[in-house]
């Protein structure tokens, strides 16, 4: 029985590897994760004042920490049941419904579809790329050059890696569909909640610190393995590389997202920044065009690795219990 659930478990994740590269993302009214997102944000604007306060705003902190743990709870029961009946079903049939399930949870299709068309805009013309990019990123695109606007994609290629794609797997692997689906849901309250100030007309300050910390919890050792894992499959230099990885990812406000973004432009020896925020691997050079390729390259084969990690972590685990 633990050894099936284990077969029915990476069989799963294989097939939503396959639908995703095959068919993308399902339209949005069948989208889990726009439903999380159209629920954080009925809910974002009644925790989050249109004002600030003097001082700190525990009112607006612990309605939205109300607010993440029951839309959390509601995730992971409703991802728990499906997954429940699902094993209830023969192998193959729980494999195929599991393996659906869990394919809008992660996004690389998506992803590297999203960084590519960003280079492509940039061979037209600089304000293509810049209008390209804004669907990528939040930060303001209407005066970074083309290399700040490589700079960018790649950045959000590395982040992306890890927020769409690794770190779901690894919740999976773990949990099962409800860890993949928790976590999808802690990704995106931190995405629409988790920021200092204001945005969109609220502020955020306190309203968005429980879904920032959430994330953070749950990003923390994947954003780790997909920094490792990055290096790992550019070879030999990777390897000597992983030494300064540390104190390059620490230049970043994020515990987190500076992991994959450091060791992606270690990897491709080019400089990523936010300016005005920070740099990472200042002596590398200017990202040019086949830098976003490449970074693609190196992107897809990190997932390649992690996902043979997972399924042979989920043999090992069948025979050995």
């Amino acid at each position: 029985m633990l050894f099936s659930a284990s077969a029915t478990t990476a069989a799963a994740l294989l097939l939503a590897l396959a639908i995703d590269l095959c068919f993308g993302e399902p339209p949005a009214r069948w989208h889990p994760v726009v439903w999380m997102g159209h629920y954080l944000g009925w809910t974002g604007k009644r925790v989050a004042p249109t004002t600030p306060t003097a001082g700190p705003d525990y009112k607006s902190f612990s309605l939205a920490a109300l607010m993440w743990c029951a839309g959390a709870a509601t995730v992971y029961i409703a991802a728990w049941f499906l997954q429940k009946q699902a094993l209830q079903l023969s192998p193959l049939l729980a494999a195929l419904l599991l393996g659906l399930a869990l394919k809008p949870l992660l996004a690389w299709a998506m992803l590297k579809n999203e960084v590519l068309a960003v280079e492509a805009a940039l061979a037209e013309s600089l304000d293509a790329g810049r209008q390209r990019l804004a669907w990528l990123v939040s930060r303001d695109v209407a005066v970074l050059t083309e290399g700040q606007v490589r700079e960018s994609a790649i950045e959000s290629l590395a982040e992306n890696l890890n927020d769409s794609v690794v770190a779901p797997i690894f919740w999976f692997v773990l949990l099962g569909l409800p860890g993949a689906a928790l976590y999808r849901f802690a990704n995106t309250a931190d995405a629409m909640w988790g920021y200092r100030g204001e945005r969109n007309g609220r502020v955020w300050e306190w309203a968005g610190k429980w879904a920032a910390w959430a994330d953070d919890v749950l990003s923390w050792l994947p954003a780790r393995i997909t920094a490792v894992l990055l290096l790992l499959v550019t070879g030999l230099r990777g390897w000597l590389l992983a030494r300064v990885l540390r104190q390059q990812a620490g230049l970043t406000p994020s515990p987190n997202s500076g992991w994959p973004m450091a060791a992606m432009a270690l990897a491709l020896g080019v400089r990523l920044g936010k300016p005005g925020v920070y740099t990472l691997n200042p002596a590398g050079r200017v990202p040019g065009a086949g830098d976003t390729a490449q970074a693609v390259f190196y992107a897809r084969n990190t997932l390649l690795a992690h996902v043979l990690i997972a399924v042979a972590a989920l043999y090992l685990i069948a025979i050995c219990l």
